[in-house]
């Protein structure tokens, strides 16, 4: 017999109430699993191969399912799509380009491509995992927002606490800093669209590297490329603003997304009276209380985020991605704690 479809994320989504609140977590198919270190392990691939590995991807995906989550998000890496524009990234073990942005002319080198004729495993991902799942839970898509995709590019790797490269060309290079996010916000658009096409039941756009700006640098070379990616996909698919550490909740409103997710040093019930008591919101329990602290720590931050969500439009979430350090018991316990809620 086929399982009973799970629309307490769609419901969600909507904004309605709910019976309790639909869980899933950011990172929730990767390194936390022992499960997914095991696949990975015996793929024997680099992480840019596995990306592209549709019915391994599709594994990973996966293997959230088996602890109880409402949602799948498909696995991949938000740096994916800048490979067919021109800066391909490897894993070694963490993201590299040979080709970072130091210029307007490595801007203009930069190209548009069809998406489904370059990254035809994409669509190949979404369409085996929910050929697996069969309507049962629905399929998340996502992207890196310009600014945080620009960051990897001009800095060439991952970045950490700071990225003084990228601070300086802003400063320095405003019109080429401008002409790269104009390209970005555009293959964007395209890649949810595809992601959406593949059957993406709703997407979420990663500004992961929020927290490096000022608040002046977030309005300028952040936020107006976020407005302008939801306002072409508007209406297709309920859509999440995310960014990482950052507080106000008023940017995020701004965004145009239908779903903010929060970070852990606003509560929702605060958030609510920024913006409004019948926002829909995601989040947001502390991602590093739950790999470092006391157990009874989590579960009464989870309650008291549960609380604050009242069961309507909350869609339970970490304040960002599971930590590799975060304990897989602490994953599965939270998962328990928010379904028996």
């Amino acid at each position: 017999m086929a399982a009973q479809p799970n629309d307490l994320f769609m419901r969600a989504a909507r904004g309605e109430r709910t019976p309790r609140p639909p869980i899933w977590l950011m990172r929730q198919a990767g390194r936390t699993d022992p499960e997914y270190n095991r696949l990975k392990e015996e793929a024997g691939l680099p992480l840019e191969r596995l990306f592209s590995h549709a019915e391994l991807a599709a594994r990973i995906s996966l293997l959230p399912k088996r602890i109880g989550v409402d949602a799948i998000i498909y696995f991949q890496d938000i740096l994916t799509p800048l490979g067919p524009m021109g800066s391909p990234f490897v894993f070694r073990p963490g993201p590299v380009t040979e080709n970072p942005i130091r210029s307007a002319a490595d801007v203009a080198r930069l190209a548009s491509y069809d998406m489904a004729a370059e990254l035809p495993f994409i669509g190949e991902t979404f369409r085996l995992v929910r050929g697996e799942l069969a309507g049962e839970l629905p399929v998340l898509g996502f992207a890196g927002a310009p600014l945080t995709l620009a960051v990897f590019l001009i800095e060439g790797k991952s970045f950490g606490k700071t990225a003084a490269t990228t601070l300086r060309f802003l400063d320095e290079e405003p019109a080429a800093a401008h002409a790269l996010l104009e390209k970005l916000a555009a293959m964007t658009i395209d890649y949810l669209a595809y992601q959406i096409e593949s059957g993406a039941a709703a997407v979420q756009l990663f500004e992961s590297a929020a927290y490096l700006l000022s608040p002046a640098q977030y309005a300028e070379f952040a936020l107006p490329y976020q407005q302008r990616i939801f306002e072409a996909i508007r209406g297709k698919v309920p859509t999440i603003v995310f960014a990482r550490e950052w507080d106000d909740v008023r940017d995020l409103a701004a965004a145009g997304a239908d779903i903010l997710s929060l970070p852990s040093s606003i509560s929702i019930a605060d958030a609510r009276a920024i913006v409004g008591r019948d926002c829909v919101v995601q989040g947001n329990l502390d991602n590093r209380l739950l790999a470092n602290g006391p157990w009874e720590e989590v579960e009464s931050a989870a309650r008291a985020c549960i609380e604050s969500g009242e069961c309507h439009g909350h869609i339970f979430n970490l304040s960002h991605g599971l930590l590799q350090e975060t304990p897989f018991e602490h994953v599965e316990r939270l998962v328990d704690l928010v379904r028996e809620s």
